[in-house]
């Protein structure tokens, strides 16, 4: 049961409390960019919600397994090449540079796939898709993985592939929500009588903000549902 509601708090908390875009602020340039349109905008959220998933799920692995300090496949190496060594191997240091690839290689997939399959969707998308390596909503969960894992001072606390899944996945269904939403009253701002010296990106911040502003009411949801597991 404890675990459940472990799993439970992360999702509800990544999808809703601390939204990516509406509490952290991270992957602002396609939630700008590419929320014109309800069709575009949810398209845009499933490749992200994909790739940050593929992407959690591998940058997990290399950390769990091979980038922290004490890691058992770096360690198992160590005492290889060198048996009589106490030196606890640690490359985190390179925790960075593998996310990077990670992400990478995961859009690059994305891109190959909806290319291949969902031309007119690719098309649509633009410069947008190839954007999805920058966009720092994914790293973002990779470094909160590796905060849990890496940077976990108890063994005990050390998140689980499970628990990094849930975060990179209700994450990127988060920023789905936020981004439909935006899209779906940007087009009704499409049909309203706006200030001239508010229309365009002015408009489109101001509604932001009131989103994020609305979404902070979900704030405390985690403590109620917290005693609750208890």
């Amino acid at each position: 049961m404890e675990t459940i509601g472990s799993l439970i708090l992360i999702a509800i908390g990544a999808a809703l409390i601390n939204n990516f875009v509406l509490h952290y602020f991270v992957g602002i340039c396609p939630f700008i960019g590419v929320s014109r349109r309800v069709d575009m905008a949810f398209g845009m959220g499933c490749a992200v919600t994909f790739v940050i998933s593929i992407a959690a799920f591998l940058s997990w692995t290399f950390t769990y397994f091979s980038l922290r300090a004490g890691a058992p496949v770096t360690s198992w190496i160590w005492h290889v090449l060198r048996p009589d060594s106490e030196l606890v191997p640690d490359l985190s240091i390179l925790n960075y540079i593998v996310y990077i690839f990670v992400i990478a290689s995961s859009v690059q997939l994305v891109e190959m796939y909806v290319r291949k399959f969902f031309p007119a969707l690719y098309k649509s998308f633009g410069v947008f898709l190839p954007l999805i390596t920058t966009n720092c909503a994914i790293l973002f969960a990779c470094l909160e993985i590796m905060k849990h894992v890496s940077g976990a001072s108890d063994p005990s606390q050390v998140w689980g592939l499970d628990k990094a899944l849930v975060l990179a996945i209700f994450g990127g269904l988060g920023f789905t929500l936020a981004i439909v939403m935006m899209a779906g009253i940007r087009e009704e701002l499409d049909q309203c009588d706006v200030p001239k010296a508010l229309r365009g990106p002015a408009i489109t911040l101001i509604t932001a903000g009131i989103l994020a502003l609305a979404f902070l009411g979900f704030s405390g949801v985690d403590r109620g549902l917290a005693a609750l597991f208890q």
